[in-house]
């Protein structure tokens, strides 16, 4: 396995956020972490990344313990996020938004970024227009572009379609399998289950910082019990019920 967290726990002061979750994610795979808000998908993200420190448990990463691996060091070895929220330097030009994704590495990035120009030929149009001004939509595919020029073995992706039109969301998951064709692996959280589960390979359900289930993706998309939770509107309406 490229990525395997091994009944990991995590903590925020007394609280547990994560109660020993197992995940594997393999090479070339697309995985798709699902579950309501607070279940615990965005620390799941920051754990691996090394954003937020586990209590128990251990992440390898290409076949190593990556655990107490600073969080820069785990760019340097293959791990790239785009967060929740974007996370965009909204007073800086896209291109130099992309260059910083590209800040641990040497020598020439051009192939990279017109890489990722192909793959959001938005982006391109507006290289030079600060990433604030953008709309939601174009900054959620500036995090991505950003992401991906860190060169990563596998992109972890954080609510891509958060606050996205339904034609917006639809163009991203697009895109996504195309980064995935192009031999990136995901790991990707993402509260619209249906999209996630017809995207992905395998997926987990996390509920209260629990995994409850696990299948490939096409079985839990048949689920009733995931279907009755998840899948009955989107996601986000099946959280705020709860």
């Amino acid at each position: 396995m490229l990525l395997e967290i091994e009944d990991v726990h995590v903590h925020y002061g007394k609280i547990a956020a994560l109660k020993g979750i197992t995940i594997e994610v393999g090479q070339g795979e697309i995985v798709s972490l699902i579950g309501a808000n607070g279940a615990g998908k965005t620390t799941t993200l920051k754990t691996i990344s090394g954003l937020r420190p586990l209590s128990a448990g251990r992440v390898r990463f290409d076949g190593k313990d990556i655990s107490r691996m600073p969080g820069h060091r785990r760019v340097l070895a293959g791990i790239a996020q785009a967060p929740e929220g974007r996370g965009i330097f909204p007073g800086m030009s896209v291109e130099d938004n992309l260059l910083m994704g590209a800040y641990s590495r040497k020598g020439d990035f051009s192939k990279d970024l017109k890489q990722v120009y192909e793959l959001f030929p938005r982006l391109a149009e507006r290289r030079t227009q600060p990433g604030g001004t953008m709309s939601g939509g174009e900054q959620q595919m500036l995090a991505i572009g950003r992401a991906l020029m860190t060169e990563p073995k596998v992109l972890l992706l954080d609510e891509p379609s958060m606050g996205l039109a339904p034609m917006l969301v639809q163009q991203i998951f697009s895109i996504i399998a195309e980064i995935n064709r192009r031999g990136t692996t995901v790991l990707l959280v993402e509260q619209n289950a249906q999209q996630a589960l017809q995207l992905a390979h395998r997926a987990y359900v996390l509920e209260t910082g629990s995994i409850v289930k696990s299948a490939p993706a096409s079985e839990l998309l048949d689920d009733p019990q995931v279907r009755a939770a998840y899948l009955g509107g989107d996601l986000g309406e099946a959280a705020q019920s709860t």
